[in-house]
């Protein structure tokens, strides 16, 4: 299992995938907003979402997984 992970901490603003999406390398997954701004989550994977780990409004930490991928 590959896996999607914040670079930063934040709130999770919007998912941008769901369970069963095929992700690209580059593609944006879900956006954090940190410090007033909002960041987006690039995949550094290709493959198949198969759990989303992160809800809109969950706040995540520099690190936590967000969407795992298979």
């Amino acid at each position: 299992m590959k896996q999607v992970a914040a670079n930063m901490a934040g709130t999770v603003i919007n998912v941008l995938v769901q369970l069963g999406d095929e992700v690209s390398e580059g593609q944006d997954v879900l956006v954090l907003e940190s410090m007033k701004m909002e960041v987006p989550i690039q995949s550094e994977v290709v493959g198949k979402v198969v759990e989303i780990k992160a809800n809109i409004g969950d706040f995540v930490n520099d690190g936590d997984v967000l969407v795992v991928v298979e």
